[in-house]
């Protein structure tokens, strides 16, 4: 090849991927787990131009007002907890012009049940699939981690995240 037709194709090849990487220069792009139909994404890249929120660590409002106050009956399974924990983010979300599908990272910390010693991660997933299931295309990137105890406790479940919209 001689150098006017490799310093052109070189320029083409340039055009292309500047064209190509200002077209994917604004948003939110997420990557699927390969194989899986499990519902979290392997990455989310955010790109320029768009805004990211941090939101703090939630916790279950009350989900028995007839249960002692400051109590597990009060609050419920990891399940009721983990609906509840996602309620309040949805809600903080909403008053920031977000939604659920606006969710990118999700750190979920569960304590073990005192009538199990374990975890709930079924119990977690129940409550997770109600607002990132079938329904709710945009799946976030996600870790769920055993802790020894949260703040609260009564609290079984505590979950914060990391939300990105474009202008």
């Amino acid at each position: 090849m001689r150098l006017p037709q490799l310093f052109s194709a070189t320029a083409c090849f340039a055009v292309t991927v500047l064209a190509f990487g200002s077209a994917q220069a604004a948003g939110v792009e997420r990557l699927p787990l390969l194989n899986s139909d499990f519902p979290i994404v392997s990455a989310v890249t955010v790109h320029a131009g768009t805004d990211i929120v941090f939101l703090s660590g939630a916790l279950s409002g009350v989900n028995n007002s007839a249960a002692p106050k400051n109590t597990l009956a009060a609050y419920g399974d990891t399940e009721a907890q983990t609906t509840g924990a996602l309620t309040a983010i949805k809600g903080t979300l909403a008053r920031l012009g977000l939604g659920m599908g606006d969710v990118i990272k999700m750190t979920v910390f569960i304590a073990a049940d005192p009538a199990t010693g374990k975890m709930d991660f079924a119990g977690m997933m129940k409550g997770y699939i109600r607002f990132f299931g079938k329904d709710q295309p945009n799946k976030p990137a996600r870790s769920a981690f055993q802790v020894a105890a949260l703040a609260a406790p009564w609290a079984l479940v505590e979950i914060e995240v990391v939300a990105a919209k474009s202008h």
